[in-house]
Order: C-alpha cells, then sequence, then structure tokens
C-alpha cells in the first residue's frame, strides 16, 4: 500500500523531477499550490468511508505531512 500513497509511480515517482506535485510546486504560486494541498486532504477524508478506506486516509495524512513540510520550507508572515 505505501507505493500507492508515497510517491506512487503513476505520478512519476519520488525519484523522478517530473514527478506531478513537483511539478505543480514550481507551476503554481504559493497560494495555489497550497490550495491544491488543501483540495486533496479534504477530497481523501470525504471519500475514505465510500471508498478506499485505510489508503484514503493515509493519502489525506501525506498531503497534511506535504503541506506542514512546504509551509516550513516557504514560509509567509500570514500562515
Amino acid at each position: 500500500m505505501k507505493e500507492a500513497v508515497d510517491h506512487p509511480a503513476h505520478y512519476g515517482g519520488g525519484d523522478n523531477p517530473y514527478e506531478v506535485i513537483k511539478v505543480l510546486e514550481n507551476w503554481l504560486t504559493r497560494e495555489e499550490f497550497i490550495g491544491a494541498l488543501k483540495f486533496n486532504i479534504i477530497k481523501y477524508q470525504a471519500r475514505a468511508r465510500l471508498k478506499a478506506g485505510s489508503q484514503d486516509y493515509e493519502k489525506s495524512a501525506w498531503y497534511s505531512a506535504y503541506l506542514a513540510d512546504f509551509l516550513k520550507r516557504n514560509p509567509h508572515d500570514q500562515d
């Protein structure tokens, strides 16, 4: 299940510099990227009960951790 959550191959994989999340982090504004991460956190929480259960909760947690790390790496006065 870890591969389905942590840098899955279908999104480019963790070693790929063109992994989707890395590309989005560079293409989007700071605010847009934060919004994208929040969207995924909420999406996986909302659908977990009806779809993939624990895997969706793990994905939500992964995006939450990524958001926390992103905010540490990109501080802003209004966070």
